[in-house]
């Protein structure tokens, strides 16, 4: 039982940080002004943001290994 709610868990986070890609690559995003209820909505908000951190950690860590660099 636990194993399995560490594996939603994990699924959720990378859910989020795919999410936190497509904002950061095209632009689109979900519209969270369209819940109503104030706390889903921000319960939302930081369910994205947890992506962006998680997007911005993963890009460190690879940043700073010698088997990954930075093209433009």
């Amino acid at each position: 039982m636990l194993g399995r709610l560490i594996h939603y868990a994990a699924d959720a986070v990378l859910v989020s940080a795919v999410l936190a890609g497509i904002r950061r690559s095209s632009g689109l995003t979900l519209k969270t002004d369209t819940v109503e209820n104030k706390e889903l909505r921000d319960l939302v908000e930081k369910y994205l943001d947890l992506g962006e951190k998680t997007l911005d950690m993963g890009a460190s860590l690879l940043s700073s290994s010698k088997f990954f660099e930075r093209r433009s």
